[in-house]
């Protein structure tokens, strides 16, 4: 099974992706960049790293394999604790290269050192964009060029170009005269409509003599119960009830003790949801991959 193939899957969709017992790969939105050395553009994107103490099995990529195989959920952990175990026996002494990903190794004090790939961006927002290179502007070279022209073309200008130039320049200080004038006339104007408005306003204002007293109202959120369960199992004595909910919890699951029905019996669900759509969406996957008599039950 190539594990990496299913992490890089998912790497486009979720910030992680955690390979239970091993680490979880995560990943971190960068905005475009500038290399003003080498004038190189690239596009946002995202930066993996690993982080070992990411161990706990969340389902996310159990779940994955086992929909992407058509094989429960119990046969997908089994795949990936296989895979964990080639990993660690390969690390003691190679490195691991994960295809589009990146490359695992041990340092001296045996702690796993990624380094991600460069080629490959998981934001799925860039598709298609690339990194490109652009010239240097060279400034200097330019600016050089021009003040020759300017020099050429004042040498060829004829005589009545110099009166034109005249002309505008009185044109260009009368345009800012009258315009220093509007700005002025307007400015007084703005100000005086100001103290009007505020005068208005403080004739308007008034006190209220015997004011009410303050109010302070503590609000709390309330969150909405969690009443739709995935039912796993029903037993009629509580230790095997218990025992069935620890199993569930090593697996990942939200599993608890949802009570007892009409026969006596106590039910243990896989999870508890706080909408129908929600559950129902996850009933679908809990039978195709874990339990086919898993059932909901509306609590």
């Amino acid at each position: 099974m190539q594990l990496s193939k299913y992490i890089s899957d998912l790497l486009y969709r979720y910030e992680c992706v955690i390979v239970p017992g091993f680490g979880g790969f995560v990943s971190n939105s960068i905005s475009s960049t500038i290399n003003h050395y080498t004038h190189t553009f690239t596009p946002p994107t995202k930066k993996l790293s690993f982080n070992s103490q990411l161990v706990n099995n969340d389902g996310l990529l159990a779940n994955y394999i086992a929909s992407s195989e058509n094989i429960s959920f119990e046969e997908a952990i089994q795949k990936i604790e296989l895979a964990v175990a080639n990993w660690n026996t390969l690390l003691k002494d190679n490195s691991i290269d994960l295809k589009a990903i990146g490359t695992l190794r041990l340092n001296k004090e045996n702690k796993i050192i990624f380094a991600p790939v460069e080629t490959t961006n998981y934001l799925a927002s860039s598709f298609g964009l690339d990194t490109f290179q652009s010239d240097a502007i060279k400034r200097v070279e330019y600016k050089q060029k021009v003040t020759q022209l300017e020099t050429s073309e004042k040498r060829k200008s004829p005589g009545y170009l110099k009166y034109a130039a005249t002309v505008a320049a009185f044109l260009t200080i009368g345009a800012l005269s009258y315009n220093s004038v509007y700005q002025k006339k307007t400015s007084s104007l703005a100000k005086e409509y100001q103290e009007t408005v505020s005068r208005k306003i403080q004739e308007a204002t008034f006190v209220i003599s015997n004011p009410l007293p303050e109010i302070n109202l503590d609000v709390v959120k309330k969150e909405l119960p969690k009443k739709f369960h995935l039912i796993a199992g029903a037993f009629s004595e509580k230790a095997n009830a218990l025992k069935k909910v620890n199993q569930l919890k090593k697996k990942g699951f939200n599993a608890q003790i949802v009570g007892v029905n009409k026969w006596g019996l106590t039910q243990v669900s896989f999870e508890s949801y706080t909408t129908r759509k929600e559950a129902k969406e996850h009933l679908k996957i809990i039978k195709k991959n874990i339990a086919k008599d898993a059932w909901l039950y509306i609590k």
